[in-house]
């Protein structure tokens, strides 16, 4: 003889109306409650600021775990792989790279350096243009 077993049941109280509008402007991001708070002050100022404080409150605007994530993975292309193959490659490729962004940024210099030389001889030319017209007329009196 065999019984079915029912699932529990589930009753969910319903949720209030600030906590329905809170996971409203969850899912929809950050921007949502930034909108909501303009809003605010815009309409009704307290209610503008009454959603700063709430924002401040609850860390609404604190990095996520994504954040610290995205930022440690940097490190991690440093650590070895365990694969001896791989770890000479991506060390001769690493090196690799770093000496041709140090020819790039010698040849960012270089062009920086003719553009002054040329810019500063175009000055010393103009310069001299007015020098050389009353030299001139100096002369021819």
């Amino acid at each position: 003889m065999t019984t079915l077993a029912q699932a529990p049941a589930y009753t969910t109280a319903p949720q209030s109306w600030f906590a329905r509008a809170e996971a409203w402007l969850d899912a929809k991001g950050k921007g949502a409650w930034i909108a909501a708070m303009v809003l605010g002050f815009i309409f009704i100022w307290p209610v503008g600021l009454a959603l700063l404080f709430y924002m401040i409150w609850s860390n609404k605007f604190s990095r996520t775990c994504r954040g610290r994530t995205s930022m440690t993975q940097g490190f991690s292309a440093m650590r070895p792989s365990g694969n001896s193959a791989f770890d000479a490659y991506k060390e001769d490729t690493l090196r690799r790279l770093e000496d041709e962004q140090g020819r790039f940024e010698e040849f960012l210099q270089r062009l920086r350096d003719a553009k002054d030389k040329a810019e500063f001889d175009e000055f010393m030319d103009e310069r001299a243009k007015p020098a050389a017209r009353a030299k001139d007329e100096t002369e021819d009196a």
